[in-house]
């Protein structure tokens, strides 16, 4: 069997970076053989996460462009220039059969130079609102999956295939790791669980709701496991120190986390909504108003209108969020009917759906 070659390429978030590992795990797994090299930001996350994973990357001297006028900007056109040149030498020197790009600024010049000298590129967008990397890629990659309905008003309409968002396969069934992960976070088994996810950068509002809520938590027998984001653990840690209260910075097992966890706040970014819905708990989506085209609402808007989780949105909060929330703990029909009409909206096998399209390229 030949040995191929895969450079996936995507970044800057956990929504990019986490996607691209699953499908790369799951090729890697098809193709044990295969070499695989992925290419990210220099500066971003990336760089320490999918070194963990177990796979090489390449940085890239590249950022984003600023919504708004910023000095950062005028640095963009020489960063793109410089990433282009960097991109065709890699290009050169790995000689990969397939380019994957998970979305991120990052993978923009890569799978750019890569389309222009004919290598096969698939591209994954995971929101219902295209980001601009995808958008820019788009004319030139061969197959385009998408996780959303209506993608036809961002990519030609004869590339796109529904897969559904990559996850990680270890959350497809936590059911049974309940008891697992009530042992591995020290949780009280007589307590209903919270679990507050921010976003792999963490999020600054539901950590101030977070904090203002402890003692809210505590009148409803509640005990919390609060993941902040690394930016904001340091201000948050010091509630290391409250009964029934457990900050971490992130959570590397997120299996055993969703399995002790009896409802769940979190933003609804595409992976996090994605890897929910096979999860199958109570979720109160609050989404970040600080999005292109306020994506995110738009995510949590499809399962809250279909009775699968609810939404509320940041300026709400002082209005609704307490009742919300103790109409929930204290109901376990609402729970229940949450988590059953949350799971209709999974798709397991959509990293499976997003490698048979890579295969396909390789024998095109």
């Amino acid at each position: 069997m030949k040995q191929y070659k895969f450079i996936v390429s995507g970044g800057g978030t956990g929504g990019h970076i986490y996607p691209a590992i699953a499908i790369a795990n799951e090729l890697k797994a098809r193709f044990p053989q295969a070499r695989f090299l992925f290419v990210g930001a220099q500066d971003r996350m990336e760089m320490q996460k999918v070194p963990k994973a177990g796979y090489e990357i390449e940085g890239l001297w590249i950022s984003g462009i600023q919504r708004r006028l910023t000095f950062k900007n005028l640095s963009f056109p020489f960063k793109l220039i410089y990433s282009l040149s960097r991109s065709r030498k890699i290009l050169k020197d790995f000689q990969p059969d397939v380019v994957i790009g998970t979305g991120g600024f990052a993978s923009a010049p890569l799978l750019r130079v890569a389309s222009s000298k004919g290598i096969p590129c698939l591209i994954q967008e995971q929101n219902s609102f295209a980001g601009i990397a995808n958008k820019w890629l788009a004319k030139k990659a061969k197959t385009i999956c998408v996780a959303y309905a209506g993608m036809e008003k961002f990519f030609p309409k004869e590339k796109i295939v529904f897969t559904g968002n990559p996850v990680r396969q270890d959350i497809i069934e936590v059911s049974s790791k309940r008891a697992a992960g009530l042992k591995h976070f020290q949780l009280d088994e007589n307590k209903q669980t919270l679990l507050v996810l921010g976003g792999s950068l963490g999020a600054r509002t539901i950590n101030q709701l977070i904090e203002h809520s402890l003692p809210f938590f505590e009148t409803c027998e509640v005990q919390v496991l609060w993941q902040t984001g690394a930016y904001y653990y340091q201000t948050y840690k010091k509630h290391n120190q409250t009964p029934g209260v457990q900050v971490v910075d992130f959570l590397y097992t997120m299996d055993l986390a969703y399995a002790a966890a009896d409802v769940v706040i979190s933003r609804a970014g595409a992976l996090s909504v994605s890897e929910l819905c096979l999860v199958g708990k109570p979720v109160i989506f609050i989404p970040s108003p600080n999005v292109a085209e306020d994506h995110q609402k738009k995510n949590a808007l499809a399962i809250a209108s279909e009775n699968g989780a609810i939404l509320i949105e940041e300026k709400d909060l002082d209005i609704h969020f307490e009742s919300e929330f103790r109409t929930l703990i204290n109901s376990v029909e609402k729970r229940q009917q949450l988590a059953q009409n949350i799971q209709k909206f999974g798709k397991p096998k959509a990293t499976a759906a997003i490698a048979d399209e890579v295969e396909k390229l390789l024998k095109n």
